[in-house]
């Protein structure tokens, strides 16, 4: 360890006994659902995929929830752990993380009344809001028998070489479910009064660590706040936790609110560590070490929860799909290249809810670590890079880091392309930012040779002799046809981002995908810089003194600064296409500020008085002072022309390939991946 890292995260990189291990830093790889277990060679890809962590210097991996029986889990085809005959789909896994150096748990997880099969169970016949599903009442005998399957499965963990479990007991799964009114409507001795609601987990943790002795360490992750009407309070909490540490527990470890939370825990507009306090006042609560959870991207925001006593470890579970090595880069002085988290939840969480595997948009490498080879190219060529958008800087650094020669031509001053728009959105700014930082600091130490304020001539480039010519040029806006669109009231929504134009006080915006909901947020918005955690927490309706149940109350109105409105020609929900875990917070978030949006539109015409347009052959009339364009891109594909037929290997990737909005996504894995073609 570099003595500039010790010096910086002193106590991040410290050891802590936990139970009977001592871990080796105190951050732990938190439980993801990849769904690569549903994949035929979901072995061999989970053992990469964790072994890539342990080798980052992580100091414990949980794994992504496995049911102990079959009516908990996930879904078709999730893992299951009942029997010793499944023992061979986790010794590989083991093993592997053993050997790249670290410690790993198996999360227990009954997915209750959240699974999406038909067998669903729950303490009571209460359908989930999330759920279409109806599900059955256990039975006294039934719970009996699915403590008892949490138990089998802790001991055939151990069994497995698993140095723990984690009992999954939060975000809403069949633990919290019995513990909270919302979802317990029992009149026997597991429903009614908290002590006999908190008696399954308890009996769990309790039956668990008789039966596996002192050697298996016991993590219970806890709902440290619920964040639902019903849920705990926390002085409910509190009790839980005592009595999870009697039963023994060795560590509680926190989840932050259900699935059906109208509340955003972990998306972009999340400040860094809102939901610390929660874990804060479990600690005091216990003896036992107590893990914080939620938007801890960087060990800056690691280091200060542990330094203000928030919590004795960190646990990060997207930070590691972005960068595996995030705990051995802060641990030899290159924070400065950490792949950070932006919390987008574009390929983790938006693809596992649409029955994907999982990913990750600055590193889609994640969950696909065997389809790119660590072998190093037989041939090394002269690459030739036009554009540092997300994909052409992608290309570039992949490339040179791979032992190519690349040049990387852009035509403006500054790298980022489209990421420049998003980092200057209101809830954006702090982690798109890290992102071109990132980007920016892999050209130096990757060796790009950078041309800003550089446009490439086709002929130019046509005697340079490059191997390989990628274009990346990205996108243009597109200008609608609309009778007056050449108006002064009219306005490009880059130019309203980056602030080259006055914007009125009344707003009209053409088009509600992505692009439009930023510029909408960027127009109301009344913040002025970062929002704070304390300023979200009330706007949100959050109590962080957890005195209420479920730690809600009134949220504090958010005021808007312009009248907007936003319109589509489409007849779909407007947002429609925005991310299934993300949307909802961008519409709900606009709804509360008083912007309406429109469907069904035909623009007419725009002029001095502002936006004609009809909807069934309707006449309407906003009287607006601009009007926004958001109405989709276009490739900017003009160099690409010029080239095709006069270029040997031409590749065009991004937004020169495909025109849509700002899809960072695909943009860095297409340029990722056409770099490990040569």
């Amino acid at each position: 360890m570099s003595q500039i890292a010790q010096s910086l995260y002193p106590l991040m990189l410290s050891p802590l006994k936990v139970g009977a291990h001592t871990l080796p830093n105190r951050v732990i790889m938190g439980s993801l659902h990849t769904r690569l277990e549903n994949e035929p060679d979901g072995v061999q890809r989970l053992a990469a995929f964790y072994a890539a962590r342990a080798r980052g210097g992580v100091g414990l991996v949980v794994t992504g929830g496995v049911s102990p029986n079959f009516d908990g889990r996930v879904e078709q085809g999730a893992w299951v752990l009942d029997s010793a005959t499944q023992l061979d789909q986790h010794i590989p896994i083991v093993q592997a993380v053993h050997a790249a150096g670290s410690k790993i748990a198996l999360q227990i997880l009954h997915t209750g009344i959240y699974a999406k099969h038909d067998e669903i169970i729950g303490p009571s016949a209460v359908r989930s809001v999330i759920n279409p599903r109806q599900p059955r009442a256990f039975t006294p005998e039934q719970i009996e028998q699915t403590i008892e399957d949490f138990v089998n499965c802790a001991v055939l963990a151990q069994q497995a070489g698993y140095d723990g479990v984690e009992v999954m007991g939060s975000e809403g799964y069949l633990m919290t479910q019995f513990t909270a009114l919302r979802t317990n409507k029992r009149e026997d001795e597991w429903g009614g009064s908290l002590e006999n609601r908190i008696r399954f987990p308890v009996e769990v943790v309790r039956r668990t660590r008789e039966r596996v002795g002192p050697s298996l360490l016991i993590m219970y992750r806890i709902s440290a706040i619920d964040l639902v009407e019903g849920g705990l309070s926390g002085d409910e909490i509190d009790r839980l936790a005592q009595a999870l540490e009697q039963a023994g527990a060795d560590v509680l470890n926190t989840g932050i609110g259900w699935h059906e939370s109208v509340v955003p825990t972990i998306a972009t507009s999340v400040p860094r560590a809102a939901f610390a306090f929660a874990a804060a006042r479990i600690k005091k609560a216990v003896s036992i070490p107590v893990v914080a959870s939620n938007r801890i991207n960087m060990p800056s925001v690691a280091e200060d929860i542990l330094a203000q006593g928030q919590a004795d470890l960190v646990s990060l579970a997207r930070a590691f799909l972005a960068d595996p090595d995030f705990v051995i880069k802060a641990a030899t002085g290159r924070t400065d290249e950490i792949n950070t988290c932006i919390g987008c939840n574009q390929a983790c969480l938006d693809h596992i809810f649409t029955d994907r595997i999982a990913s990750c948009l600055v590193n889609p490498q994640a969950c696909h670590e065997t389809e790119f080879t660590e072998a190093a190219p037989q041939h090394k060529l002269k690459v030739a890079v036009i554009g540092a958008g997300p994909a052409g800087l992608a290309c570039a650094i992949t490339a040179a880091e791979r032992g190519h020669q690349v040049q990387l031509f852009e035509a403006s001053s500054e790298v980022g392309g489209q990421l420049n728009l998003a980092r200057r959105i209101p809830g954006k700014e702090e982690e798109f930012a890290e992102l071109v930082r990132y980007f920016s600091k892999r050209l130096s130490t990757t060796g790009v040779q950078v041309h800003l304020n550089r446009r490439v001539e086709s002929a130019w480039l046509m005697t340079q002799g490059f191997d390989q010519v990628v274009v990346a040029t990205g996108i243009k806006p597109r200008t609608p046809l609309i009778e007056g669109i050449e108006h002064v009231k009219v306005v490009s929504y880059s130019d309203v981002i980056l602030g080259r134009v006055q914007v009125g006080e009344r707003v009209a915006i053409i088009g509600t995908g992505g692009i439009g909901h930023d510029v909408a947020e960027l127009l109301t918005s009344t913040q002025a810089g970062v929002q704070t955690a304390a300023e979200f927490l009330k706007i949100w309706g959050v109590d962080p003194t957890i005195q209420s149940a479920g730690g809600l109350q009134a949220p504090v109105a958010e005021g808007a600064q312009r009248k907007v409105v936003m319109l589509q020609r489409g007849t779909k929900k407007p947002g429609a296409r925005l991310g299934k875990s993300t949307g909802w917070i961008h519409r709900t978030k606009l709804t509360k500020r008083g912007v309406t949006a429109v469907s069904g539109c035909t623009y007419e015409k725009i002029d001095h008085q502002g936006l004609h347009y009809s909807v069934n052959g309707e006449p309407h009339l906003l009287e607006v002072d601009t009007i926004v364009l958001c109405a989709g891109q276009e490739s900017e594909q003009a160099l690409a022309t010029q080239l095709t037929g006069n270029v040997t290997h031409l590749n065009l990737i991004g937004g020169a390939r495909v025109a849509t909005e700002l899809d960072a996504m695909r943009a860095i894995d297409e340029g990722t991946r056409l770099a490990y073609k040569w």
